[in-house]
C-alpha cells in the first residue's frame, strides 16, 4: 500500500481537482459540464485555467466541496473517459 493509498479525508472537505487536455475551445465547456453534474453548486469562480507555454493545451483546476470518496471517483471516472481530456489529478 503507498502513502497516497493510506491518506484518509474528513467529509466535507474542499478539494481540488486539476485536469489537463488541448487547448480547445470546447474543452472547458465540457470539463464545466462533467463537475457540475456531479457537484451542481459549484460556482464559477471555482474554476481557473492556465495555458501551456506553447498555448496548445490548457489545465483546469476547480475546487470543490467533496461529499464523499464515491462522489470523488464518480467525477474522475467521468474526467477520465471524455475524450477532450488527456489527464485529471
Amino acid at each position: 500500500m503507498s502513502d497516497e493509498d493510506s491518506i484518509e479525508f474528513q467529509f466535507p472537505c474542499d478539494f481540488p481537482i486539476k485536469v489537463m487536455g488541448a487547448a480547445l475551445p470546447e474543452f472547458h465547456q465540457r470539463v464545466e459540464e462533467i463537475i457540475r453534474r456531479h457537484v451542481p453548486e459549484v460556482g464559477a469562480d471555482a474554476f481557473s485555467s492556465r495555458a501551456s507555454s506553447a498555448g496548445r493545451y490548457v489545465s483546469i483546476t476547480v475546487v470543490i466541496q467533496a461529499q464523499s470518496r464515491a462522489q470523488l471517483d464518480d467525477i474522475y471516472r467521468d474526467l477520465t473517459s471524455c475524450e477532450l481530456v488527456t489527464m485529471a489529478l
